[in-house]
């Protein structure tokens, strides 16, 4: 069982959703641990959760990076003894098609999207498995996840990979007879920064977000919280969330 303040860690919580879900995680009474790439947003949030009154740590990770990750683990065990909610948000898109992408762009969407989904998700179920909870795991993937929009392949495989892994673990955990849930969320447009790094362009984001009213991440937010909320025996595999007007 999970005690009365569990610990959740949110990766790529600088911006946007993880943000967003960081600080729900904060109001519904868990212990926060996040982590990004960006020194000063990064400390700008956790000011803020300090400032709620949420215990909060803080810790600057390149997901790239597998000794950070195992770094930011061990930070987590030394100050509450590990993970018991795992939300892996962290993930990019790049503009960068299979006809004439750059190497680095689709490294680096499969090294984040994907790899570091997958070492994120193994310390914390051996941090669940030790600490006997009834843990979650909860992946943000993406529509892209379910259809390849134009000049996305890439990314997109990105996101059928998290499809796969998730199906994957949660057979995995069946068969191991581990009280642990595997969850994704895959949303359409969401107001974030991703478009504009996606298409390099702030002009072309606020062109997109405009069009029609796009989710914004404290919906996302809303998910999560709605998937943590369900009681033991349900296991909400997979919500697809779109804008009302969007069309794929």
């Amino acid at each position: 069982m999970l005690d009365s303040q569990p610990v959740a860690l949110v990766t790529g919580a600088s911006s946007g959703i993880g943000q967003a879900i960081a600080h729900k995680l904060a109001q519904l009474n868990y212990r926060v641990a996040v982590c990004a790439r960006r020194q000063q947003k990064l400390q700008a949030l956790a000011d803020d959760l300090n400032t709620a009154g949420a215990e909060v740590l803080a810790q600057l990770t390149d997901l790239r990076s597998e000794s950070a990750i195992l770094s930011l683990f061990e930070a987590i065990r030394q100050r509450w003894g590990g993970v018991d909610v795992l939300i892996n948000n962290a993930g990019l898109g790049h503009r960068a098609s299979l006809i004439e992408g750059r190497t680095d762009a689709w490294r680096e969407m499969l090294e984040v999207n994907v790899l570091a989904l997958c070492i994120c998700t193994r310390e914390a179920i051996q941090d669940m498995r030790s600490r006997q909870t009834q843990g979650h795991i909860v992946h943000i993937s993406s529509m892209s996840g379910h259809r390849v929009p134009g000049g996305s392949g890439v990314y997109s495989a990105s996101k059928f990979a998290v499809r796969s892994l998730t199906e994957g673990l949660r057979q995995e955990l069946r068969a191991a007879e581990l009280n642990i849930r595997v969850s994704s969320i895959s949303p359409g447009f969401v107001e974030t920064e991703f478009a504009e790094k996606y298409n390099d362009s702030a002009e072309k984001a606020q062109e997109l977000y405009s069009r029609f009213p796009v989710l914004q991440p404290s919906d996302m937010a809303n998910a999560v919280a709605y998937i943590l909320s369900q009681p033991p025996h349900v296991q909400v595999h997979d919500i697809l969330v779109r804008p009302t007007q969007q069309i794929s």
